[in-house]
C-alpha cells in the first residue's frame, strides 16, 4: 500500500514572460495548470492508476511569482475515497539566485482513478513515520469542507 511520503512531489518552473499576465507576473491559469499537473503526479502515485481531476477547490492566490523567478510546486496525496484521492498543492516562489521561498498559491484538489474511462478502485493510503503524519495534518489543518 503506498504511503503519503510515496506521493510527495515538488517541481520547479521558471516563470518565462511567455506565462505572465499584463503584471509580468505568472498568469493564474498557467500556474494552475503546474498545480493540476504535479497533484495527477501525487493522485497517480497513491491510486497506482491513472488518475483525472474531479474537483479544485479553495485555490487561494495570495501573492505572485515575478517573471525569472522559479514556481515551486509541491503536492502530496492525504487521503483516499472507494475511488479518489485528495491532494493538497502549495506554491511558492523561489529566488532562484538564494533559493528564498514565500507562499504563493495553495489549492486542495480530488482526482479520480480510471481504466478506460470507468473509475476504479485505489488502496488505502497509509501514514508511516513522522513526515507522513507531518504531511497529514498539514492538509486537514485548513481542508475545506466536503459536500
Amino acid at each position: 500500500m503506498p504511503n503519503i511520503a510515496d506521493t510527495h512531489i515538488v517541481n520547479r518552473e521558471r516563470v518565462q514572460p511567455t506565462h505572465a499576465n499584463n503584471y509580468e507576473s505568472a498568469h493564474g491559469g498557467i500556474v494552475m495548470k503546474w498545480m493540476d499537473e504535479i497533484g495527477a503526479m501525487s493522485a497517480m502515485r497513491a491510486a497506482e492508476e491513472t488518475c483525472v481531476t474531479a474537483q479544485m477547490s479553495r485555490v487561494d492566490f495570495e501573492r505572485p511569482i515575478p517573471i525569472g523567478d522559479t514556481a515551486l510546486v509541491e503536492s502530496y496525496a492525504y487521503a483516499t475515497g472507494r475511488t479518489s484521492v485528495r491532494v493538497r498543492i502549495e506554491v511558492s516562489r523561489e529566488e532562484p539566485r538564494t533559493g528564498e521561498t514565500e507562499e504563493t498559491t495553495s489549492a486542495y484538489a480530488t482526482f479520480v482513478a480510471v481504466e478506460d474511462g470507468t473509475p476504479v478502485p485505489v488502496p488505502e493510503l497509509t501514514v508511516k513515520g513522522k513526515k507522513c503524519e507531518e504531511l497529514r495534518d498539514r492538509a486537514l489543518a485548513n481542508e475545506p469542507e466536503r459536500e
